[in-house]
């Protein structure tokens, strides 16, 4: 598993938005990417964090912020949860499981006992030279937003 550390380059990818566009880290060079995973479309703690950072879009943008959500469900799920949300954002299709991989966020997981693999919810924020400024490893769904916008305001 990889582990990842502020400081060293986000790895790159390119896979499918819930448009069918392929979509790379690369496009965003220049600009400031809050990279947020997360483990499954429309459940309660995932779709709370997609609209705090809907609910704060104008702004994060307005800063000069660009959003990208990713999960392994695909591009129809995450149509779905777009249309569903108003979500303004990009939401990546790792259906290969290779982006949650190559940032160490593809883990084992325990729920009533039970182990089974899955996406450790986490946000990454990539500056614009592509370097992971920062790792927010214990993210508050219902204030994702805030969380990061309380870090890049220090």
């Amino acid at each position: 598993m990889t582990t990842l550390t502020e400081g060293t380059k986000a790895p790159d990818f390119t896979a499918k938005d819930q448009n069918g566009n392929n979509v790379s880290l690369s496009d965003f060079k220049g600009k400031t990417v809050i990279l947020y995973f997360y483990p499954k479309d429309d459940t309660p703690g995932c779709t709370a964090e997609a609209c705090s950072f809907r609910d704060n879009y104008q702004y994060l943008t307005g800063e000069g912020y660009e959003v990208i959500g990713v999960s392994v469900d695909d591009e129809k799920s995450h149509k779905k949860f777009e249309t569903k949300y108003s979500l303004p954002f990009t939401l990546i299709a790792d259906t290969d499981h290779a982006i949650v991989e190559a940032y160490g966020v593809w883990v084992e997981k325990n729920m009533y006992g039970k182990k089974y693999m899955g996406v450790n919810r986490s946000t990454f924020i990539i500056d614009g030279d592509g370097v992971i400024s920062h790792i927010i490893g214990k993210v508050d769904t219902k204030n994702s937003s805030q969380q990061v916008l309380d870090l890049l305001k220090k």
